[in-house]
């Protein structure tokens, strides 16, 4: 009998700047169908300062016709250059080069990082990452270069470090340890919306920043223990192709000498360490008197047509944050060179240019991603497609009889599922609040919990979803890193990654936010999950 040859099929690899094309042409054709089948939705938008209810229609906007083309084409520069990620990224990237040209990161990670234990090293990433949602989204572009450069340092998988951080950074994405731009941008929504029930209702600004303080930690905890007992198994050890073995020569050194270029060095580096130290507390003492109201030449970087300090400080036109990744970036560009000036890692200014050069090079991949990236995410908006299903899972609210855990459960699967075609939480609580806050007070449920379970349910599918800007530079990072360019990290491969982390993190969120109501535990200052 012959024996039949196994054909040996090889598997094909989908770019993923070729994926989000795709997606990209699948979105335009779909939107073209969509509105052939008269797809729509009816919310109500509440106004913040009469308190009025607009019922508004939303309709699926064609993107194969005359019109959408026009807006297509002469949209794709614009949609690209404010891309936020992009400006964002290449300002960071600008500091920490500069800082690990001269040395800086190595040095650093070299005498702390590496005495510290990897577990919690791994809790700090990923700590960082939930305090982070804070400020914008500086926790993907900043917090993920830095964690692949400090896991490569410390012989990890810097793999491991890129996951950890955007995972940090997407399933915390709605808690932090203080108040910020998401209270001061919510709130005005949750306010308006108490109002149609209790026309004395009145939500503080640290309504939520009990629950918000005890989830940053509880999160962080169970956060490392997925990646260091799931992930860093299934990442493996990470091993550099280019790299050359090193090969011991035999020589015959004098052992004195080699003792004093020892001691030489290690001074030398202990110098620069004293150098940065001292320029890093004084760039950090201009920045917080920058963001310090009424002393003389203070409160530059603060919004004062603002009435209160968090909204001067987190205000829609706040230039703490629209500068803060500029004032990220300055701080490790100005410690780095205070570094290389003290451990003589530098001599010229040529010698800080030219050690950026390596930091770019490989960012030409990740330009184009963007590029992609940022034409699908503006013409999925543009059809409109994302509000109808936001538009559907609030009339689902509303049409439910549930009360209690039933409906506080309810609204944390509609949130999460909105979340993955709208991942801006104010553009969702926009049409939730309104329909939301109301049920929830006649169920005996605070506002204030209400709006805490956007949070919730925001940050448990933020991390899944190829519609987060940030999506785009943990998968570009990845590729980066990769070492096998035949073989891409495909999308699929990306989201392989996190899955283990968005379920079991997702089931935390749930259980976590039904046992605080459950046990009545206050979620701000003199603020109870239920009235």
């Amino acid at each position: 009998m012959r024996e039949k040859k196994k054909l040996k099929l090889k598997k094909f690899y989908f770019h993923p700047i070729t994926v989000f094309i795709l997606l990209t042409i699948l979105t335009i054709v779909l939107s073209a169908i969509l509105e052939l089948l008269q797809m729509q939705a009816t919310y109500s938008e509440i106004n913040t300062s009469t308190y009025d209810l607009n019922s508004t229609l939303v309709t699926v906007k064609n993107m194969l016709n005359f019109d959408g083309m026009k807006y297509i084409f002469s949209n794709a520069m614009r949609n690209f250059i404010s891309f936020a990620p992009l400006g964002m990224l290449f300002v960071t990237l600008i500091g920490l080069s500069v800082a690990k040209s001269t040395g800086f990161i190595d040095v650093c990670c070299d005498r702390k990082l590496k005495k510290m234990n990897k577990k919690l090293l791994t809790f700090i990433i990923i700590f960082l990452g939930i305090v982070s949602s804070l400020i914008n989204d500086v926790g993907y572009v900043l917090l993920i270069p830095l964690a692949a450069i400090i896991f490569a340092a410390n012989n990890r998988n810097p793999f491991t470090g890129i996951v950890a951080a955007f995972c940090g950074v997407s399933f915390g994405s709605g808690i932090s340890l203080f108040v910020g731009s998401t209270e001061v941008n919510l709130i005005p929504y949750t306010s308006a919306a108490a109002r149609l029930i209790d026309k004395n209702a009145h939500i503080s600004l640290t309504s939520n920043l009990i629950i918000i303080i005890a989830f940053s930690i509880l999160l962080s905890i169970v956060g490392t223990f997925i990646v260091e007992k799931i992930l860093v198994p299934r990442m493996g050890k990470y091993r550099e192709k280019d790299k050359e073995e090193k090969t011991e020569e035999l020589e015959i050194l004098n052992e004195e000498e080699q003792e004093q270029l020892r001691i030489e060095k290690d001074k030398k580096e202990k110098r620069g360490l004293r150098f940065a130290l001292v320029t890093g507390i004084i760039v950090i003492f201009l920045f917080i008197y920058m963001i310090i109201p009424n002393l003389p030449y203070s409160g530059m970087l603060l919004d004062m047509t603002e009435d209160t300090y968090l909204g001067q400080l987190f205000g829609a036109s706040s230039y703490f944050q629209d500068g803060f990744t500029y004032m990220v970036s300055l701080f490790f560009v100005l410690t780095g060179v205070a570094y290389g000036i003290g451990a003589k890692t530098i001599k010229n200014d040529k010698d800080i240019i030219n050690g950026c050069k390596e930091s770019f090079m490989p960012l030409g991949e990740m330009i184009l991603l963007l590029f992609v990236i940022s034409q699908f995410i503006s013409i999925f908006k543009e059809t409109n497609i994302g509000t109808i299903i936001v538009a559907w899972c609030t009339n689902a609210i509303g049409s439910v009889s549930f009360t209690g855990l039933p409906l506080i459960v309810f609204c944390l699967l509609m949130i999460a599922v909105s979340n993955l075609f709208v991942t801006t939480a104010l553009s969702k609580w926009q049409i939730l609040a309104p329909v939301m806050v109301p049920a929830m007070m006649q169920a005996n449920i605070s506002p204030q919990f209400a709006q805490f379970l956007l949070r919730a349910g925001h940050s448990m599918t933020a991390g899944i979803t190829p519609l987060l800007a940030g999506f785009a530079i943990y998968i570009g990072y990845l590729n980066i890193y990769n070492q096998d360019k035949q073989k891409p990290i495909t999308i699929h491969k990306a989201l392989s990654y996190v899955m283990p982390y968005f379920g079991i993190i997702s089931i935390v969120w749930i259980l976590l936010t039904v046992g605080w109501y459950v046990l009545g535990v206050p979620i701000g200052p003199n603020v109870s999950p239920i009235l």
